[in-house]
Parts: structure tokens; C-alpha cells; sequence
């Protein structure tokens, strides 16, 4: 009797301990695609919204593929100020640089070798960025599209005595 008892509180106590494995990476894999596609999608609605092209430019996703959402978003001028005309086109911009940032930490934990999620993060800091540009540009002087590309380095002034 004694053993049966002991089996028992022995099967108890495993089983109060057992956990379900961790899902499969093919698994864990696809729950964050799908995010991704749903975020991307939410930001193809508001592109839509705001009489953008569905799609941001080529270009401008060719410029920010290597780059942070928070260099994307970095348009405007410090201390700019948003008129409430303008609230509309900032909040839309915000909330898609907001979902750029959640599809890029996703793709980041998919790995640099999944293409799907890192084409759908490019694709998101280019909407990020040309949505920001309408923010400012709807309160100030237009922005370019693309970011200036960086100055040259100077030249050395020439030394005195005429060493290089």
C-alpha cells in the first residue's frame, strides 16, 4: 500500500512539472510573418488612406534597406511643430513608422537570411520615410524624397613650408 501511495505522489509530481515543448521553429516562423504581413498590410491601407501609392518608391527602399526605422522617420527639422491642419498626415506617418519598427524587430529575429521579412522591413522604413516627409512637408517648405547624400571629405590645407 505504502508503495502504491508512493507511486502516486511520484506521478503527481511529474506531471506538475511536465510543460508542453516549445512550439516548432517552423511554427514560430510562420506566427511572425504573419504579424509581419498583417502590420505591412495596416500600412498599405493608410498609404491608401493618404492618397499615396500603394507601394513606397524603389528608390527611397533601395536608400533605407541598410538603414534604422529612427533614421527614417528623422525628417523634419529639429523642434518642428505640427499645426492641427497637419495632424492627420503626422498621426498616419507616426503609426506607420510604428509599425515599421515592430516589422523590422520581427525580421531581425527571422535572421538577415529570410528574405521575405527583411524585403517587408525595407519596404516599411520607405513608407516610414516618405510618410514623414509628407508631415513636414505639409507645414513647411518641401523636403526632398531622398536624403542628401554625404558631403565629400575636404581637403588637408596645405602645410606651411609646402610638406604635404
Amino acid at each position: 500500500m505504502r508503495g502504491l501511495l508512493a507511486g502516486a505522489a511520484i506521478a503527481v509530481l511529474i506531471a506538475g512539472c511536465y510543460k508542453p515543448p516549445p512550439p516548432l521553429r517552423s511554427e514560430n516562423r510562420q506566427q511572425k510573418l504573419n504579424e509581419i504581413t498583417t502590420l505591412w498590410v495596416q500600412i498599405r491601407d493608410w498609404r491608401r488612406e493618404a492618397r499615396m501609392e500603394l507601394e513606397p518608391s524603389p528608390v527611397i527602399a533601395m536608400q533605407w534597406r541598410e538603414r534604422t526605422v529612427p533614421e527614417a522617420a528623422r525628417v523634419c527639422p529639429e523642434a518642428h511643430r505640427v499645426p492641427q491642419s497637419c495632424g492627420d498626415v503626422c498621426n498616419l506617418a507616426d503609426a506607420i513608422c510604428d509599425n515599421a519598427e515592430r516589422i523590422c524587430n520581427l525580421a531581425d529575429e527571422l535572421g538577415r537570411d529570410d528574405q521575405l521579412a527583411q524585403d517587408k522591413c525595407t519596404s516599411a522604413k520607405a513608407s516610414c520615410r516618405e510618410a514623414k516627409q509628407r508631415c513636414c512637408n505639409c507645414s513647411g517648405p518641401e523636403l526632398p524624397a531622398v536624403a542628401p547624400a554625404p558631403a565629400p571629405a575636404a581637403a588637408a590645407p596645405p602645410q606651411p613650408g609646402g610638406a604635404p
